[in-house]
């Protein structure tokens, strides 16, 4: 399958280019060192229609399409890798399970702020015991008197310190076969009982908030669950479905950043009074990190291609999170490696992009996690219960 990009698609893409180098990539280093959102960056994407991208123009979005979004996530990854995981975040997270499930009342309430950059939202899923277990959520939500009472607690949230809505997953039942529960609620930030917590200090994607949340008899409407309360747990895993494909987007931005330094690097340091990228140890690293990343880049707008047309994409996305995110990681290695002593130093940049590249291993589901995801998709988790019942 090969996905050649419209010309709206080369123009979206190239308006965010033009953005993101002229207006991010100078602030990046300062915002790493400082761990710092940035808000002002936001206010601008939420002027260029960057945070409605992919949404209906009815809802305050630009009307375009999961391949502009993740052209859109590539570059502002590419720029700064902490700045393109809180937009990825903002807009595949926040926002999308609004547009996916929300009755109209909650589209125009709440969705189109946030399509609009008016505001920012965030999703509550992970807690201190259900990291790769979602299925292990405590949060609880209890219905009374016309209202949902949450109480819990939710960790590494992106956006949260920043975000004026939170999506948060809580368990308000049992089903049929003894499992939880598991409903959605859209969570006003400043509803009483709701706590933010400082931010966590992180090894990388510094420029990104991460959060910790406390819900003490949170009361929310009726009106402000999401989706069918059934099939929460089935919403979220579509919504994270979707979010693989903006973090393999954002893994091909931040190695093809490194990528670039590491070649004009390779063609201007010299050694032997030669450049080094005239040595064949330097070339074959280079061959394989432009391999990989035109690799990966081709994964993802198969992935977000499938999604646009409204086919099954849970294993492609899959395979596009899990390789390009470790091939990331592989790739500013390299950069590093080629960089020599200069590399391991601040100013040249690619030790902050191995930093924001590793997270992505671990986010929106661990590479063993997508392996898990992969295999179910082939069918093996169903031998693997066959051989269990033996």
């Amino acid at each position: 399958m090969t996905v050649r990009l419209t010309k709206d698609q080369e123009m979206i893409k190239d308006m965010v280019r033009q953005f993101a180098r002229k207006e991010i990539a100078p602030l990046a280093r300062e915002l790493d060192r400082d761990s710092r959102f940035p808000e002002t960056i936001f206010k601008k994407m939420g002027q260029l229609g960057l945070l409605g991208l992919p949404f209906p123009e009815k809802y305050g979005g630009s009307g375009g399409d999961t391949v502009s979004y993740a052209l859109a996530v590539e570059e502002i990854g590419y720029a700064c890798g902490g700045t393109g995981l809180s937009y990825a975040a903002a807009v595949s997270l926040g926002a999308s399970p609004i547009f996916y499930y929300g009755t109209e009342e909650q589209k125009q309430t709440y969705l189109v702020p946030l399509a609009k950059g008016e505001s920012l939202g965030a999703f509550g899923l992970t807690e201190p015991n259900a990291g790769s277990d979602a299925g292990g959520t405590q949060t609880k939500a209890v219905f009374e008197n016309g209202d949902y009472i949450l109480n819990g607690e939710k960790c590494w949230i992106t956006n949260a310190m920043y975000a004026q809505t939170v999506i948060i997953t809580a368990v308000t039942g049992t089903q049929s076969n003894g499992k939880k529960r598991i409903s959605a609620f859209i969570v006003p930030t400043d509803t009483p009982g709701f706590t933010i917590t400082a931010p966590y200090d992180k090894m990388g994607v510094r420029a990104s908030n991460t959060c910790e949340l406390v819900l003490e008899d949170v009361r929310v409407p009726e009106s402000n669950l999401l989706g069918d309360p059934g099939k929460g747990f089935s919403q979220f895993l579509y919504t994270l479905d979707g979010g693989r494909i903006s973090i393999a987007a954002l893994a091909v931005g931040i190695a093809q950043a490194a990528f670039d330094r590491a070649l004009a690097y390779a063609k201007e340091r010299k050694q032997f009074s030669k450049p080094i990228g005239s040595f064949q140890a330097i070339q074959f690293k280079l061959a394989d990190m432009a391999m990989e990343i035109e690799l990966a880049r081709n994964m993802v707008h198969k992935a977000a291609a499938l999604k646009d047309a409204g086919a099954p994409f849970g294993k492609e996305a899959a395979y596009a999170k899990l390789f390009a995110s470790e091939m990331a990681t592989r790739t500013c290695n390299q950069a590093l490696q080629i960089h020599g002593g200069y590399g391991y130093m601040r100013e040249y940049e690619v030790e902050r992009m191995l930093r924001d590249a590793k997270l992505l291993e671990i986010g929106e589901g661990t590479s063993e996690i997508q392996r898990l995801v992969i295999a179910r998709h082939l069918g093996l988790a169903a031998l693997q219960q066959k051989e269990a019942k033996r």
